[in-house]
Order: C-alpha cells, then structure tokens, then sequence
C-alpha cells in the first residue's frame, strides 16, 4: 500500500490532447448542447418525421463530405499555413491574439462575399440550393453542404491563409469557431437577449430569414458570424419568413440531393411565364386613376402603359438586374408588385 510520501512525490501526467481533437470535441459538445434545446425549446415546432429525416440526410452530408475532403480541407490548410506562415501580411504583426483577431475578421468578411456570389451567381447557386432546400431548419442543416460548394469554400480559405500567413494554431481556432456560429444560426431556438444581440452576430431569427423561400428574404442576412457586414454593405433584412426552403418540389433524400446540385433544370427552379396583356391592362388603370378617369386618354393610357412596361421587363429589369435564372418565381411576382406601385 502507497503511504502519504509516497503519494506526494509521485508525478501524474495528465494524457496530452493535441490542439484539433480538443476542438472537435468542443463542437461536438457544442452540437449536442443546441440541438438538446431545439428538441426542448425550439422556436417552431417541427414534425418529428420530417425532423429525422433532415437529421439524416444531413449527418449523412457530412460525413460524405468529410471523406470527400479529407485531403483538403482542415489537413490541407494546416500543411499551407505551416509553409506561409511566416510569408503572408501577418508575419508585421507580433501580437498573436491581434492576428487571431484579424484573420478571423477577413475569413468572416470573405465569407460573406462568398456567400453572396453564390445567391447571385448561377453555376454557384447550383450546388448553395441543396444548402436551402432543407424546409425543416436546424442545427443540422449547417452540414448540408454539396462537396463541390465545399471544395471552392476551401480553396478560398487556402488562398486567405496563404495571403495572410495564418498559422497552423489559429487556423485550427478558426475554423472551429467558425464552425460553432454556422451550427448556432442554423438553430431552431430562441432566446431573450436574440435581437440585442443582432446587432453585432447573425443570430438564428436572421438566418431563418436567410432561409426563406421568398428571394426578397433569401438574398439577405449573407454573414457567418458578423451581421455589420450586412448592414454595411446593404444586404440586412429583418422579417420572419412565412415558409422555409426553397420553391417547387426537390429531393429530401441524400443520392437524389447530390444530384441534384449538379441539375440546372429542376422543378424548382421552372420559369414562370409573364402575363404581359394583364401587367399592361393593370398599370394603364392605375394611370387612368391619377388623372380622376377623365374620359378620351384611355387609348393614350394604354399604349404608354404598353411601352413603360415592355421596357421595364425587357430592357431595364432583364439586362440590369436579372437574378439567376433558376429562382425566377418570386422575383416576377415582386416585379408586378414594383410595377403597380411605381404608377
């Protein structure tokens, strides 16, 4: 039996955890935590059916995902900022919390552009739709990521890396906490201080806006962590979207999701044709009521109302601000509504 001595100048070595597993283990306890109160305290309820299903579909993403990107994802980016660290914009700055700092704020803001391009951009909107096509959002649906969205998402962050010169240490801090705010967005939960909050951090009422099958909604709210991007730069929307994903119907399951990222035409993405005659017929009214209906112009009402709105819809809308063909449904709808209020 050890005696009191014995026990005092015996040295314990507590087992060493290297730095990535002690971070993985943190979102993994921070992912059990918030999905525990969205099954609790979630802010919608949703069908527990269509829950598991999602869950699943998912989960499954991403561990697809992580074999797909084993070779390039966090172990490829630590293998390039152990080459550049010493090279990049940050090696001037010798503080490492002030680096920290930095590095995180531009991976957040190229995030932002990142994400935004892939609302406006079509061959990358592609692949972001299988991300918002989940109706049932929660902290889950943060992994459903198509793994070619993924690949060009990485390739960015190496090009960062190597720009600044990020270190292996606090690229790994990065991503983890990067990754913590993409899981807490997506959160079916609320909370008190959500909207003190807003002001500083996408919280999870601005991501569900984001997620909205509207476009005015869905091509808001772009940022990962910061929400003053979004008031920066114009892109802040505040409503509560009436319904979650994306229009026409789309595959839940995961072979048939994967597909179609890479499917341009789809049911959800068909073109609705413009009822020209009922446009004009509407907007001449509207003209007609500005002048009390005096009597004699109606032929003059009509043939202005024909050329504002051929030019509105074919040359100026079309050319200038037209959106990704895919997601055209809403966009004529909100351009009828624009149309109507402009006379």
């Amino acid at each position: 039996m050890l005696n009191l001595t014995t026990l005092l100048n015996f040295n314990f070595v507590w087992p060493s955890i290297p730095l990535g597993e002690k971070l993985a283990l943190a979102l993994l306890m921070f992912f059990t935590l918030i999905s525990t109160l969205e099954f609790h305290a979630p802010c919608k309820e949703l069908p527990i059916k269509h829950l598991r299903q999602s869950y699943k579909t998912n989960i499954s993403l991403f561990f697809i995902n992580s074999v797909a990107m084993s070779l390039v994802s966090i172990s490829s980016l630590l293998i390039i900022a152990n080459r550049y660290s010493d090279k990049g914009l940050l090696k001037i700055i010798p503080n490492q919390g002030l680096k920290f700092f930095l590095s995180f704020i531009a991976l957040d803001l190229l995030m932002y552009f990142w994400h935004r391009a892939s609302h406006r951009l079509d061959f990358i909107w592609m692949f972001h739709k299988v991300h918002h096509n989940d109706p049932y959002l929660n902290i889950s649906t943060a992994f459903r990521i198509h793994f070619i969205e993924l690949f060009i998402t990485n390739t960015l962050k190496a090009a960062l890396v190597v720009v600044l010169g990020i270190e292996q240490a606090i690229v790994l801090a990065n991503e983890a906490l990067l990754t913590a705010f993409i899981m807490f967005h997506h959160a079916n939960i609320t909370f008190k201080a959500e909207q003190l909050l807003s002001y500083i951090f996408i919280v999870p009422s601005l991501h569900r806006t984001h997620h909205s099958t509207q476009r005015c909604e869905h091509d808001s709210n772009f940022g990962a962590v910061f929400s003053f991007w979004d008031r920066l730069f114009g892109t802040m929307t505040t409503r509560e979207p009436a319904e979650i994903g994306i229009n026409g119907s789309s595959p839940l399951d995961l072979i048939n999701l994967i597909k179609f990222g890479v499917t341009r035409n789809t049911a959800a993405t068909t073109l609705i044709p413009i009822d020209l005659d009922a446009m004009i017929a509407e907007a001449a009214y509207y003209k007609a009521e500005k002048r009390g209906f005096y009597p004699g112009n109606e032929l003059r009402d009509w043939l202005e109302a024909k050329t504002d709105i051929i030019t509105l819809v074919y040359e100026k809308k079309l050319v200038k601000n037209h959106p990704p063909g895919q997601r055209n449904i809403d966009y004529f709808k909100q351009m009828k509504l624009t149309i109507i209020q402009d006379f």
